[in-house]
């Protein structure tokens, strides 16, 4: 029976190896290849047969939000299971938006892994009881959760960037639009979130995990 393959993007070789392994024991799935940086990734991606893509939030040459984006723009059908050490709360939901089709954190067991990867792989998209309930959440008006959640896809690529101290015109050239588009992303982010500018973005965006 031919195996599903599966393309590993992490930038920690430990984390590779390890589900390197875990992937072994299974009879229907295989790492078909591995990456540690975006670059790496994309290049892999335009010459490999791939099933499934596990990516990693947090990469060394450019951000996972970033590295989705872009994986959407060039293999739109292609899943990609975003597989992060960062708390649920903190991406799940914008990474969602942004295309993803599950968020499972990095020290879930490795039978929910593999779970996660099937269920991705027959239906579509997995969602963890944790997402899940923040997107019961989501729907409840009185319900708290963290305010960034409510930021649309794109406003919260330009968030993480301000918070990572981009300038204005070098977030315009990463995303391809115009210095006057990211400074509306800009005042609707400030107006969203109640603040006033860079500083309170940026000490709520490390406050949050998010740089």
């Amino acid at each position: 029976m031919p195996k599903h393959r599966i393309v590993v993007v992490d930038d920690h070789e430990i984390v590779r190896s390890g589900l390197r392994q875990l992937l072994q024991l299974e009879s229907d799935l295989e790492v078909s290849g591995e990456a540690a940086t975006s670059a790496d990734a994309l290049a892999l991606l335009r010459g490999a047969q791939c099933d499934l893509v596990l990516l990693d939030v947090s990469l060394p040459d450019r951000s996972g939000v970033d590295t989705l984006r872009l994986i959407r723009a060039a293999h739109a059908e292609l899943p990609v299971l975003v597989l992060s050490a960062y708390p649920e709360e903190q991406y799940a939901i914008n990474l969602l938006r942004a295309g993803a089709n599950g968020y499972l954190r990095k020290d879930a067991p490795g039978d929910e892994i593999v779970r996660a990867i099937r269920t991705v792989l027959v239906k579509g998209r997995y969602i963890s009881g944790a997402v899940s309930e923040m997107l019961v959440n989501q729907l409840d008006p009185d319900a708290r959760h963290p305010m960034h959640q409510d930021l649309s896809e794109r406003e919260f690529q330009v968030l993480c960037k301000i918070a990572s101290g981009r300038t204005v015109s070098r977030i315009a050239e990463e995303l391809f639009i115009s210095v006057k588009t990211v400074s509306t992303y800009r005042s609707r982010i400030l107006e969203k979130l109640g603040m006033r500018n860079n500083a309170e973005l940026t000490h709520y965006a490390v406050k949050n995990g998010l740089v």
